[in-house]
């Protein structure tokens, strides 16, 4: 308790301290004796409660986070109360506020309504309808009576909108059709971060910008599955040539994440099998390269597949662009007769390059009948090679080692000879420096013959 209310004194200007007491008393009264600030206070809930909603901040416990759509019921009045000041008592009356604004429509309304929300008027509908409506949500005449919640799930029109903008800022409708076609998953992961890094779009918000984008914004084409990115001068509607470009997109992003772990697949048995190897174990490095061979083999068929999806969806988009070209032509000749009745000459294009080669040879007789040996074979003597292989590696390796650490004890028993071969010289006596000591006596010192000389 108290979490969203100290975050809001944080980061919303209108949740300054001076201004809670009025935010949390109840203002309805306001709305007749004082209603610039009834308005006031009613805008400052509604930006509220739209940064929390957009920064994921108002999910239940257990629920994924929305950030296009409330999910409200009286529980909310308790998530915003404050220490200081309690649950705000007119929150009821601003939900009221904003769904007559039309700043909060109902999500089923939204999703199933086939009018655009800024040409359709709620003033259009029999005023009974209305008035049943507005009684059950309980927005007739909020001022009386007990502040209620109305309990259901609301589009925020206000992060709806801004959605749309830094997507519109993002996606562009000069780039091929190729590049602008998704399926409803892909348009999802490409986008889902549109409202920032830290915030991603829940299913239910992808629903509702899609719709929106479609029928209120009118800057994709969407059918439920197919998303496309509408350029100028586009005819309306999915096409199944939309459809088609899609699903091959999608597999092969599918086909390219399942190359990706078999890449690190690969890259793991091969570690495991050299430090098999290191600990002597045969039986391990043996079902590790075996199990890397295999996984070998399941990413030559994923790339042989993939490279057959690039191909094609290659063929696509030069048909596509071709298809664009022809239409720019469409004055010399009205599109060359509508693109040749659509290719219906020459007896339909030779029945269609001979039922396309008869389905690219029954695609190449179903691609080598799925390249041939089913059963995994694996080549015991290549794996035998290969372990030897392993087995020499790891072997050098450790002579290496060996005559490093004896070139490391000689270098270190040579030291230990230079040492004690310098004490042996330091312990010698000293070589004289003073003067020659007196000598000792001898007879012809006594005698004075050592005093003679020859010198007359």
């Amino acid at each position: 308790m108290g979490e969203l209310a100290d975050y809001l004194v944080q980061h919303d200007a209108n949740f300054r301290k001076s201004r809670l007491p009025a935010l949390y008393s109840d203002f309805r009264s306001q709305k007749t004796l004082n209603p610039d600030g009834y308005q006031a206070n009613i805008s400052a809930w509604l930006l509220a409660l739209a940064r929390l909603a957009s920064e994921g901040l108002l999910a239940r416990q257990g629920s994924q986070p929305s950030a296009l759509v409330f999910d409200l019921d009286e529980s909310l009045r308790k998530s915003l109360a404050s220490k200081q000041f309690g649950q705000p008592l007119a929150l009821g009356a601003v939900i009221n506020e904003a769904l007559a604004q039309k700043d909060l429509i109902p999500l089923q309304t939204f999703l199933h309504s086939n009018h655009n929300i800024y040409q359709h008027s709620w003033s259009q509908i029999p005023w009974d309808v209305m008035g049943w409506t507005l009684r059950q949500l309980g927005v007739i005449d909020p001022a009386r009576g007990e502040d209620r919640i109305p309990k259901g799930n609301y589009v925020v029109m206000k992060n709806v909108e801004a959605a749309s903008r830094e997507l519109g800022e993002v996606i562009g409708d000069t780039a091929p059709r190729y590049d602008r076609v998704f399926t409803r998953g892909q348009f999802q992961a490409l986008f889902a971060a549109v409202l920032g890094q830290d915030q991603r779009l829940s299913d239910t918000d992808t629903d509702v910008l899609l719709k929106f984008l479609s029928r209120d914004k009118d800057m994709i084409e969407y059918d439920g599955q197919t998303v496309r990115i509408r350029a100028s001068g586009e005819a309306r509607g999915i096409t199944q040539e939309d459809s088609s470009m899609a699903s091959i997109k999608e597999l092969m992003g599918s086909l390219e994440h399942q190359i990706d772990l078999l890449n690190k697949r690969i890259d793991e048995q091969d570690q495991e099998a050299r430090n098999a190897v290191l600990r002597k174990n045969r039986v391990a490095a043996l079902a590790a390269l075996k199990a890397k061979k295999r996984a070998e083999s399941y990413l030559t068929a994923r790339y042989a597949t993939l490279n057959q999806l690039e191909t094609v969806a290659t063929k696509l988009q030069q048909a596509s662009d071709q298809v664009q070209l022809v239409k720019v032509m469409e004055s010399s000749a009205s599109a060359l007769k509508s693109l040749n009745a659509q290719l219906g000459g020459v007896d339909k294009v030779e029945s269609t390059m001979d039922r396309l080669r008869e389905e690219m040879s029954a695609t190449d007789e179903l691609s080598a009948i799925l390249a041939e040996p089913t059963g995994m074979v694996v080549d015991e003597e290549e794996i035998d090679e290969e372990l030897e292989a392993l087995e020499k590696e790891q072997k050098k390796e450790d002579e290496e080692k060996q005559r490093a650490r004896e070139e490391k004890q000689r270098s270190r028993e040579e030291e230990q000879e230079a040492v004690k071969a310098m004490k042996a010289l330091n312990e010698l006596p000293a070589v004289p420096t003073g003067d020659e000591p007196e000598r000792v006596g001898s007879p012809t010192k006594e005698t004075g013959i050592a005093n003679l000389t020859l010198d007359g």
